[in-house]
């Protein structure tokens, strides 16, 4: 089972600056304690350097990562923020019928509301369900969008 990570990274920051990443190691630790087959796909991993990508290579990782999460089985987005590269990601995933599970506060964002199969207010909240979550169960059908 592939997980995609989706979450802020620049966020509304004017220039190369880049937010605190430590969510993509919670919620990988959190994924991989209760399902530890799992593949996780961590775009920050994959390119740490980002921003100091020129033009063409960032459009290029751009799409590259929106159609890496829409061949993933789940995508788990972290969004205490709005995040237009999270967005574009989550829409490709959902386009394809991927179910996305949303860690935000964000709980009343018309954009969340659509297309998460489960929103958690809070990373602790994630940690706290996602082992007793089926994962792939979830990843074979979309469900309504509901709390642990």
């Amino acid at each position: 089972m592939k997980v995609f990570i989706a979450g802020v990274m620049q966020g509304s920051i004017q220039g190369k600056g880049i937010i605190e990443q430590d969510y993509r190691q919670t919620i990988r630790g959190a994924v991989l304690t209760g399902h530890p087959d799992a593949e996780v796909i961590d775009p920050i991993s994959m390119h740490p350097h980002s921003v100091e990508y020129d033009d063409a290579q960032a459009e290029q990782v751009l799409f590259e990562m929106a159609d890496l999460a829409a061949g993933a089985d789940l995508i788990i987005a972290y969004l205490p923020t709005a995040s237009m590269g999270s967005a574009g990601e989550m829409l490709r995933a959902y386009d394809n019928g991927k179910p996305i599970i949303t860690i935000s506060p964000m709980d009343r964002n018309w954009f969340i509301l659509a297309l998460s199969t489960m929103i958690f207010p809070t990373l602790e909240d994630f940690c706290t369900c996602v082992r007793d979550i089926d994962l792939e169960d979830l990843a074979i059908t979309r469900t309504e969008t509901k709390a642990c």
